[in-house]
């Protein structure tokens, strides 16, 4: 950010940082598809019968994230993305053995701060999104971050399957060999990402606080690229958090239940390859409508049966939807920072994000256990309905500033 890089080097370095913080995307999201799959299970074994703290893990891998978030946007600022994202690896892999150890001597207690460990390095890993616009050119921007984001497809295969493979590594103990493997990916993305090539801020911007926190997040554009990201994103978790427990009670075998949220989470990531150009096409707030839109349709094939199709179409249709509105909302906020205010924006908005994510994650448990799984479904609805309506009031606001400066040009 000190030297200004001719554009040869600045496209060189554009598709460096993408290969490298794709395959981290990659790797990270494998071990989070894994947790999500295999924490809610390791707490059925734990908990017995008592049901009302079987998300408690994953809320406390959110809960994790959510704390990790402004330390690793500060953390960054300070000492540049490559070594704010290792050293965020680093807590995976320590949080990752922790949570192994814990199945090993049968503890919750210790098997829930391991999982929040984790969810610390989420903290930092959900910035490669946001790392990807770092230094793109603006033409290739939405591009960039949507290839970053998309390439967490590989987790809707890789950790799944890692899932299968790994469960019954130690036979003494199921599951503890899925988190060793977790400890893995976490140590790998940790090396990838020292090839990363973002300069740290120089000196005139570091010193530069730039505008009050609360000037900025009262801006339009702010407020609605929070509410598709952080209800977009809660709508999925509810869902997503909530499903392996109910397939499990419909006695449905742990390869349907992998094969859903592997499903599942192709939705959330596959489209992210073309989500960038369709947003190019027709602009970032048509396609989080279009992604609330998805949201409510997958709200009404939840509520219409529960099949294994079922099942299936409506966590499909929930990634998609996600991906859209999540996609259009880290847009949205690279749209309203400078790079001297683009920590603390950055952080307080993954901070919200992951915060209201704990909170739905532990909701969906208690929502699950008292009402069941209907009441799980119709709970998501305000917040679909939420997305839409922003995205709508965001277009109006455009609109007329468009009109406004094509009338005072004439």
């Amino acid at each position: 950010m000190s030297k200004v890089p001719g554009p040869s080097e600045n496209s060189k370095r554009n598709i460096n940082n993408v290969v490298v913080l794709a395959l981290c995307q990659a790797l990270f999201n494998s071990g989070r598809t894994l947790t999500f799959i295999s924490a809610s299970l390791v707490s059925i074994s734990m908990l017995d019968d008592n049901l009302t703290f079987v998300t408690a893990p994953v809320t406390m891998m959110l809960i994790g994230t959510a704390a990790g978030t402004l330390p690793a946007a500060f953390l960054m600022r300070a000492l540049g993305r490559k070594w704010g994202f290792a050293i965020g690896s680093l807590i995976g892999v320590f949080g990752s053995g922790v949570a192994a150890y814990a199945i090993s001597i049968d503890t919750f207690l210790l098997f829930n701060i391991g999982i929040f460990l984790f969810g610390m390095y989420g903290g930092a890993a959900q910035q490669y999104r946001f790392a990807a616009a770092d230094v793109a050119p603006e033409h290739v921007k939405a591009k960039s971050v949507s290839i970053v984001i998309a390439m967490g497809v590989v987790g809707g295969i890789v950790g799944p399957e890692i899932v299968l493979l790994t469960k019954d590594a130690v036979k003494a103990f199921p599951f503890e060999g899925t988190f060793w493997a977790l400890s893995f990916f976490c140590l790998l993305s940790g090396i990838i990402v020292l090839g990363v090539d973002i300069p740290k801020l120089n000196k005139k911007e570091y010193n530069n606080t730039g505008r009050a926190l609360s000037q900025i997040m009262l801006n339009q554009t702010f407020i609605v690229a929070l509410i598709a990201a952080l209800f977009g994103y809660s709508v999925m978790n509810l869902l997503m958090t909530a499903t392996p427990v109910t397939m499990r009670l419909e006695t449905f075998t742990d390869e349907s239940i992998t094969r859903v949220i592997q499903w599942h989470v192709i939705g959330m990531f596959a489209p992210g390859f073309f989500t960038g150009t369709l947003i190019r096409k027709f602009g970032v707030v048509r396609i989080i409508v279009t992604g609330s839109i998805l949201l409510l349709l997958s709200v009404c094939v939840a509520l219409s049966g529960d099949t294994i199709s079922h099942f299936f179409i409506t966590l499909f249709f929930v990634g998609v939807g996600w991906n859209f509105t999540y996609t259009g909302g880290t847009l949205l906020i690279t749209e309203v920072h400078t790079p001297s205010e683009q920590a603390k924006v950055q952080g307080i908005n993954d901070f919200i994000l992951f915060t209201g994510l704990a909170i739905s994650s532990l909701c969906a448990g208690i929502i699950y256990h008292f009402l069941g799984w209907m009441w799980v479904n119709l709970a998501t609805t305000p917040m679909i309905i939420a997305v839409l309506c922003s995205a709508i009031w965001l277009r109006s606001i455009r609109r007329k500033e468009q009109a406004t400066a094509i009338s005072t040009a004439k």
